[in-house]
């Protein structure tokens, strides 16, 4: 929700879109605060999905899923008992004997959390790189101030939010590794490791729990954009020079991307100067909003 308010409100803010950490073409901020809404929304679907396959139990199945030694009222019966006492949709596994020596759903469980940590992180060095400076850096939106950066550089204001962010989930990257090596190595009709499993995943949706409550409430719903900035960044970059690859040629285009970065000139004077195009046909196909 708070990437959603994000996204609309920074819809109309132009900038440049980076790829390898070079100049690609314009995009809009809000466009990449979409991206980011995108994927925390397949995070939560894959989380629906397993919270649902987590609900089968081999309660029932006794010591290795034969049901030996268990009334056969109490087979049938203990599953929609615990449901009733616990509140939760818990259904009985089909394959008993399966579902005792496999723990798979927990491997999945886990990957889940994981995939989504990253995902997280990925974002929070986005965040950390578009507001880095404020001179010497991108610059392009600011984090909201939450403490003093350094003892010995007055004013500095480090992005320790998304720091947060990221050690959550480098932890929850290894205890994903943790429970990934237990599950492969149960031995037969048992898997004796399930108490290192369930302390990592329970350790897992802890973090990730206030991890994202603290990233939310204290960055990026404070988030705000440096709007000339990006504006001015488009306006001097040679990235633009796509949009006329169709009509002048890659090796043209590339010529005189390399012209702009060795005059300083901007693209735009570099193709009048060449009357390889109209102005009204140039400043058409440069329209950065356009592009976007």
């Amino acid at each position: 929700g708070a990437l959603r308010k994000k996204e609309k409100e920074f819809d109309h803010i132009l900038k440049m879109g980076r790829t390898q950490m070079q100049d690609a073409v314009p995009i809009r901020l809000g466009q990449e605060f979409g991206a980011y809404r995108a994927v925390v929304e397949r995070d939560l679907g894959r989380m629906t999905h397993i919270t649902d396959e987590l609900m089968y139990v081999n309660m029932g199945g006794t010591a290795i899923g034969t049901c030996i030694n268990a009334d056969e009222s109490y087979v049938s019966a203990i599953v929609s008992n615990l449901s009733a006492v616990t509140g939760l949709d818990l259904r009985q596994a089909k394959n008993l004997i399966d579902s005792t020596q496999n723990l798979d759903c927990f491997v999945t469980a886990s990957s889940t959390m994981k995939t989504c940590a990253v995902n997280l992180s990925k974002i929070s060095n986005d965040l950390r790189m578009m507001s880095s400076g404020p001179r010497t850096g991108f610059h392009e939106i600011n984090l909201p101030p939450k403490q003093n950066g350094s003892s010995i550089m007055p004013g500095k204001v480090n992005p320790v939010i998304p720091e947060v962010m990221s050690q959550v989930a480098f932890n929850i990257i290894g205890n994903d590794v943790t429970v990934t090596m237990a599950a492969e190595a149960g031995q037969l009709e048992l898997n004796a490791f399930e108490p290192v499993i369930f302390y990592k995943l329970f350790e897992s949706i802890t973090t990730l729990t206030g991890g994202v409550q603290t990233f939310t409430d204290n960055c990026i719903c404070d988030i705000t954009a440096n709007e000339e900035h990006c504006k001015e960044l488009v306006d001097h970059s040679v990235g633009i020079i796509t949009a006329i690859c169709p009509r002048v040629g890659y090796s043209v285009a590339a010529d005189i991307a390399k012209t702009a970065i060795r005059t300083g000139a901007s693209v735009k004077d570099v193709l009048i100067s060449r009357n390889l195009l109209t102005e009204e046909e140039i400043n058409k196909l440069l329209d950065p909003y356009a592009m976007t």
